[in-house]
C-alpha cells in the first residue's frame, strides 16, 4: 500500500472496549500504534464503544476528507453491523440495505467489514499456532502433521455469525492440509472447549482462541474449560504469568494454548487489506486475498 494512496485519509480502528478489563482494548491500541509507525495514513486513531476515547468523539475531532472506519471485531455481529453503524448514522435501523461508503459533513466515511471475517485471518491463526509451539518445544516441537489444531470461538445461540466465522476459518485452515486435523470448539455451543480431548486423534493439541483481545474468556474461561483448575489460573495471573503452562499434559494429551488471534502482529496486514477493500474497490463487495500469503514458511 503506497503512502500516496492514503496520505490524506484518517484510519480509525473501532473496538468494543471494556470498563472492567484493560486487555479488551490492548489489541486495538497495539495495532493502531503499529500502523501509525508505517506512515500510510494522515492519522491513525483508536476508538471504543465501551470506553474512552469514544467513537463519536474521535470522529468529531478528525478533519481529513476521507475517514476509514475499521471494526476490530471477529464476526459480522450485532455491534459491528448494527449498533455502531446505526449510532454513526451510516445505516438505518432494521435490515434495510445500506452503503458502507457515506458522505457526511463534507467528508467521505468508509466503513469496512470486520477484520475477523477477512479470509486472511487464516494467517493470524496459523501464525499463533506455529509461534506457541516453537516458543515451548517439549522436548521438541511436534510436526503439524502430528498435531490437531483447535480454533476456539465464543459461539452464541442468539447470533450465528460468531459460529460461522470460526467454522469458515476452520475450513480454510483444514483445506491447506498442514495439520492432522482442524476442529472448531466453542464456549457457548457444541462442540464445547472440553470436547477437544474427545475429538483429537493425535497426542499433540494446539488451541488458538479466535478472540480479539485477552479478556476473561481467553485468560480464564477457556483454560478452565480445558481442565486447568480455576485456582491455578488465578494464581498464575496474579503472578503476572500466562494462565496456561505450555505444554500441559492432560488426559494423555500434550496441550499448547496460544494468545488470542487478535493480538497477532500480522493482523496489521489484515487491517490494511480491509482498508484497500473498502476504499479502492466496491465498498459492498468483499475481496478474497490469499490467506496463506501472510504466513511465513513453516
Amino acid at each position: 500500500m503506497g503512502n500516496d494512496l492514503f496520505s490524506d485519509a484518517a484510519l480509525v480502528l473501532l473496538g468494543h472496549g471494556s470498563t472492567l478489563h484493560a486487555g479488551a482494548a490492548e489489541p486495538v491500541i497495539q495495532h493502531a500504534a503499529a500502523l501509525r509507525r508505517r506512515g500510510h495514513f494522515s492519522e491513525v486513531r483508536e476508538a471504543f464503544w465501551k470506553q474512552d476515547p469514544q467513537i463519536r468523539s474521535v470522529l468529531t475531532s478528525l478533519t481529513q476528507a476521507r475517514v476509514v472506519l475499521c471494526p476490530m471485531f471477529m464476526s459480522e455481529g450485532y455491534f459491528s453491523e448494527q449498533r455502531i453503524p446505526v449510532e454513526l448514522g451510516l445505516r438505518p435501523k432494521g435490515d434495510t440495505p445500506w452503503n458502507r461508503r457515506s458522505a457526511q459533513d463534507g467528508r467521505t466515511l468508509f466503513y469496512s467489514y470486520p477484520v475477523g471475517t477477512h479470509p486472511a485471518m487464516t494467517s493470524a491463526i496459523l501464525d499463533r499456532a506455529r509461534r506457541i509451539v516453537e516458543a515451548f518445544p517439549f522436548p521438541r516441537s511436534p510436526l503439524p502433521g502430528d498435531t490437531t489444531l483447535f480454533i476456539a470461538g465464543h459461539g452464541t445461540g442468539q447470533n450465528q455469525e460468531s459460529r460461522r466465522a470460526v467454522e469458515h476459518q476452520t475450513e480454510r485452515v483444514r483445506a491447506l492440509g498442514i495439520y492432522a486435523s482442524v476442529e472448531p470448539v466453542f464456549l457457548e455451543e457444541t462442540p464445547g472447549i472440553e470436547d477437544c480431548y474427545r475429538l483429537a486423534r493425535t497426542r499433540h493439541l494446539v488451541v488458538v482462541p479466535f478472540f480479539m483481545g485477552e479478556g476473561p474468556h481467553v485468560i480464564e474461561d477457556i483454560p478452565v474449560r480445558l481442565g486447568q483448575p480455576a485456582s491455578v489460573v488465578r494464581d498464575r495471573l496474579a503472578a503476572g504469568r500466562p494462565p496456561w503452562r505450555n505444554p500441559t499434559e492432560l488426559r494423555g494429551k500434550l496441550v499448547w494454548y496460544s494468545p488470542s488471534v487478535g493480538t497477532d502482529p500480522c493482523l496489521a496486514e489484515v487491517i490494511l487489506a480491509r482498508v484497500r477493500e473498502a476504499v479502492e474497490f466496491n465498498p459492498n463487495v468483499q475481496t478474497d486475498l490469499p490467506a496463506a500469503s501472510l504466513v511465513r514458511d513453516r
